[in-house]
């Protein structure tokens, strides 16, 4: 079992930043890559950004340019910055963690997944 704790959510005004940082414990041997996906009030759980134990990220197209995933295998946490919010982008934001699919933006409930970090971005 692998266990994601995430942190750095908040309320931030629009133009802000935030850094969301999430970190894995348990059986981190059996992750490949580890992303963030987000989910507004009503609607279905979207992908945002995702990267792998080597470096390779992938980005939802509409996140590129703002928000930068990064990892630090040293410390099995996953980092994602974000600048120049909208309040479009208040979500819970959720980490997960798992194979390919992770990375590709297609997790499902089979992968492994923290509680989530509420993010409120304020116009």
């Amino acid at each position: 079992q692998v266990r994601l704790e995430e942190s750095g959510g908040g309320l931030v005004q629009a133009g802000g930043s935030l850094r969301l940082s999430c970190v894995a414990s348990g059986s981190i041997f059996s992750i490949n890559a580890m992303g963030w996906y987000r989910q507004h009030p009503g609607k279905q759980r979207e992908f945002v950004a995702a990267i792998t134990t080597r470096g390779t990220s992938n980005y939802a197209d509409s996140m590129k340019g703002r928000f930068t995933i990064s990892g630090d295998n040293a410390k099995n946490t996953v980092y994602l910055q974000m600048i120049s919010l909208k309040p479009e982008d208040t979500a819970v934001y959720y980490c997960a963690a798992g194979g390919w699919e992770v990375l590709s933006g297609r997790a499902s409930a089979g992968d492994y997944w923290g509680q989530g970090t509420q993010v409120t971005v304020s116009s």
